[in-house]
């Protein structure tokens, strides 16, 4: 297993979830794979990593078959690398899972654009929140960054039941207190 350790600019810490606390660190973003290919422009760095991909860093963790990420990059025209600067797209695809805290989201493909501050999954997406025991579903899902927030269409959203707000049958009606309105 090939395990590369990039030191990224809270990728996605900044695309989906609210700010860390200022006095915590944040953590390294760690990309584990069976394979990696790198390639760079003068501008721009493709890495693309496939097999039992996993990401961790600032309390999240993103698992996938395949991940590609486009990154801007400046230093020597000479150097291999250069120096990763931000993200441009993130695209994770085979059997995507992306935990954070309470909730968590499942798809075949997860599409994270920084610069639009959103996170867009399709293929048979599904969003838990566990804080709050509910579940949407749709195509597309879209997550918003810093908020918890879904766009979609074809939502459907499964919620915990409400309380009865029904009457006790057993029970005599309560008498008025007051004379009830009347229409003119």
């Amino acid at each position: 297993m090939i395990r590369l350790r990039l030191v990224l600019p809270c990728l996605l810490v900044a695309l989906w979830l609210p700010a860390m606390a200022a006095e915590e660190p944040a953590a390294d973003t760690v990309i584990q794979s069976q394979s990696c290919e790198i390639t760079s422009t003068d501008t721009q760095t493709l890495s693309v990593f496939t097999g039992n991909v996993t990401v961790t860093g600032n309390d999240i963790r993103i698992t996938c078959d395949r991940l590609d990420v486009v990154s801007l990059r400046s230093g020597g025209k000479q150097d291999t690398l250069g120096k990763q600067e931000r993200f441009k797209s993130l695209v994770a695809t085979g059997k995507v899972r992306i935990t954070q805290g309470d909730r968590e989201a499942t798809c075949e493909h997860a599409e994270v654009l920084p610069g639009e501050d959103r996170i867009t999954l399709t293929g048979r997406p599904m969003v838990i929140d566990h804080g709050n025991n509910s579940t949407a579903t749709g195509e597309p899902l879209i997550l918003y960054r810093g908020e918890r927030r879904i766009n979609g269409t074809n939502v459907r959203i499964v919620l915990p039941p409400l309380r009865d707000l029904g009457f006790d049958r057993q029970q005599p009606p309560p008498v008025p207190t007051e004379e009830p309105h009347k229409l003119p």
